[in-house]
């Protein structure tokens, strides 16, 4: 049995076939603080984010696409792992994306994670090229390729050819850290103190990286700042894209780094063909539109953003038997444990 894992640091995905994920959910766990007991996971966990007692903690163990706490990932990923696995005759092999650029520590403690399920082999891929599988590009022929993946912890840009990165370069500022600048701006610009939920909620509603003639509006809830009670506002979405202007202009430097590091050859092939962009954030109102208008090339949006990742990890499990035999034949695989 072969698995297919994307450990993101806002959702988990598995998928077993090349149809449907088998598992959806956040990546989030509730535990007890005194004895360590977990309470819920996934989508459960994640409905108790700023509800809870102070005997229990909700989390996001993975931040900027790595592991944050050990422990409570290898929980997840054997809860989740269980739910795909109803049979332990036979030991599955895993293959798992990562980000572009994690240190061989970071890759270990990922490996770990997954390994404490008891898996057979565990192999790895960088999330930009696993992207490009699912998206159908063609990422083994002498053609020149690019990527940008815009995740809840990462925004991975990559040029790819011959099954390999050519260039490439990873920022953990990405859509968690969009949440966090709309907290910070809230409470500054309207004395309001509102949680990781509402500020999400509110991105997703409203959020925009460009101001448009229809100034929408939505209503935030939280804490006064100053006397302590329940109080509401209306943001406009020009605040938020005001909010979150130094994330967007980090993520148009990246991508515009990496464009200038690629071979003209490469290059070339890009401009004709344009630029593929996937993950949750590409979602946001005018990402695309406003990339587009920044490098000078076409941007297509995957038709699946949030699904792109997985699904080509899915398709990588057919390098499998190769990467595990060592051939010298080009594979997108790039490290088995």
């Amino acid at each position: 049995m072969d698995i297919a894992l994307d450990l993101g640091t806002a959702n988990t995905r598995l998928r077993i076939n090349n149809s449907e994920n088998a598992i959806d959910e956040p990546s989030v766990i509730a535990y007890n603080k005194d004895n360590n007991e977990i309470l819920a996971f996934g989508q459960d966990a994640y409905e108790m984010l700023g509800k809870t007692s102070s005997k229990i903690d909700v989390v996001f163990p993975l931040e900027g696409g790595v592991i944050a706490s050990s422990g409570l990932v290898e929980e997840l990923v054997n809860i989740f792992m269980c739910e795909v696995c109803t049979s332990r005759v036979v030991m599955p092999r895993v293959v798992a994306c990562i980000p572009g650029e994690i240190t061989e520590v970071e890759k270990r403690a990922i490996v770990g994670a997954i390994s404490s399920f008891g898996v057979r082999r565990v192999l790895l891929i960088e999330s930009a090229k696993a992207a490009a599988f699912g998206t159908g590009m063609d990422i083994m022929s002498p053609h020149g390729c690019m990527v940008i993946d815009l995740g809840a912890g990462t925004v991975d840009a990559a040029v790819m050819s011959l099954g390999g990165i050519s260039v490439s370069k990873t920022i953990k500022i990405a859509g968690n850290a969009m949440d966090e600048e709309i907290i910070k701006y809230i409470r500054r610009n309207h004395g309001l103190i509102i949680g990781k939920a509402m500020a999400r909620n509110c991105k997703e509603v409203i959020g925009s990286v460009i101001k448009s003639d229809i100034d929408l509006t939505f209503r935030v809830k939280g804490r006064d700042s100053l006397r302590g009670l329940p109080r509401a506002v209306e943001v406009r979405a020009s605040e938020i894209t005001d909010a979150i202007s130094d994330i967007t202009n980090a993520i148009i430097n990246t991508v515009t780094d990496v464009l200038e590091d690629t071979p003209p050859e490469m290059l070339g092939d890009i401009q004709t063909d344009g630029i593929m962009l996937t993950g949750g954030l590409s979602k946001l109102k005018g990402m695309r539109e406003l990339l587009e208008k920044e490098t000078g090339i076409t941007i297509h949006r995957a038709d699946d953003p949030s699904d792109s990742v997985v699904a080509g990890c899915f398709k990588a499990t057919a390098f499998i038997e190769e990467a595990e035999a060592q051939r010298a034949n080009l594979n997108p695989l790039m490290t088995v444990y």
